[in-house]
């Protein structure tokens, strides 16, 4: 079954760490992800840009693009990662692995209904 873990943080935190600390906390997200990633357990994961960049489309009709996503929450949806676990229990415990080195990070787990990948997105010229 394949889960969404979606990675919540503080930005204003994020956005205040050195060019050196990102780059330190990216590169343990990566190493947790290599092994995930060569059992099959991770697809596609991704960082967003920051949420002052996100447009938001809502109202009736072709509906009106505003700024920004509207969140009144203190943590903002900043990444995702996209796992195939055999259950709930699989899933948290690959969460938990994200979150042993971006322990500040809040994870919400969710099953995915449904997954339709683009043709050729994410592929690699070997």
């Amino acid at each position: 079954m394949l889960y969404a873990i979606l990675a919540y943080h503080v930005e204003d935190e994020v956005l205040s760490w050195s060019p050196e600390q990102d780059a330190a906390v990216v590169a343990k997200v990566i190493a947790v992800q290599e092994p995930m990633r060569a059992s099959g357990l991770l697809g596609p994961a991704a960082r967003l840009d920051e949420t002052r960049k996100a447009r938001t489309l809502r109202g009736p009709g072709a509906g009106m693009v505003l700024d920004g996503p509207f969140a009144e929450t203190k943590e903002q949806l900043l990444g995702f990662h996209l796992v195939n676990c055999a259950g709930d229990d699989e899933a948290v415990a690959a969460a938990r692995k994200l979150r042993e080195v971006n322990p500040t990070a809040v994870y919400e787990i969710r099953p995915v209904m449904l997954y339709v990948p683009a043709d050729g997105f994410g592929a690699t010229s070997g």
